[in-house]
């Protein structure tokens, strides 16, 4: 699965953007607050937006403090897939709770530095995980490799059946991580600037689908 995200995209023209990129699974919008992250982007009114104007599943990473009261309108809203940080509540499983009675998949992020294990034992609440592999704030960082350990973690778990879940990356993803990153147990894929920078942005989505197929054969 590709998940461009709207981060590296023209914020004028995010109708337009979001046509561009036919053929993608998800859409990925990065929501920060200025709190969690030093960093202010989209919101909850572009996210309605965008919902009338893509019939592409949006994948809301939101990247804010006290996301038990701000991630379920999301899901309300129609987003399919809203993720929030694992650093940002102490009761991860409840906000997953609110965000699946509003209608909504629920994802688990967490940043590069963030152990997987003490998380591993709530992962069947959620129907995604979200590693990092960028320090969550900014697009166009270069990738940490040592976070597809986390993937390949929880890729063993679910090919075990021990849990059911798509596990996400997001974070410098490019023609050259994308293979790595799909070795490792990677479902879905998150690419900014990877996408948003090319010329054609279907056919790179393309392109990227294909590297990590080939890579997970």
């Amino acid at each position: 699965m590709i998940a461009p995200s709207i981060l590296s995209a023209d914020f004028a023209n995010l109708a337009r953007e979001t046509a561009a990129i036919e053929g993608a699974d998800w859409v990925h919008v990065d929501v920060m607050d200025n709190h969690f992250v030093p960093n202010l982007t989209l919101g909850l009114p572009v996210v309605q937006s965008l919902l009338q104007a893509t019939d592409i599943p949006l994948d809301c990473h939101l990247m804010i403090t006290d996301p038990g009261r701000w991630a379920p309108p999301y899901a309300e809203a129609g987003a399919y897939n809203v993720t929030f940080h694992a650093e940002a509540t102490d009761d991860p499983v409840a906000v997953a709770r609110d965000i699946h009675a509003a209608g909504g998949k629920a994802g688990l992020a967490v940043k590069p530095n963030t152990p997987i294990e003490p998380y591993l034992e709530i992962l069947r609440n959620f129907d995604t995980l979200l590693v990092m592999s960028v320090e969550p704030g900014f697009g166009g960082q270069s990738f940490i490799a040592h976070v597809l350990d986390k993937a390949r973690t929880v890729r063993r778990l679910v090919d075990a059946g021990e849990l059911r879940l798509v596990v996400e990356i997001d974070g410098g993803i490019n023609m050259d991580t994308i293979e790595q990153s799909a070795e490792a147990g990677v479902d879905c894929f998150v690419a900014g600037s990877a996408v948003y920078g090319a010329a054609d942005r279907a056919a790179t989505v393309e392109a990227l689908r294909r590297k990590a197929i080939g890579a997970a054969n």
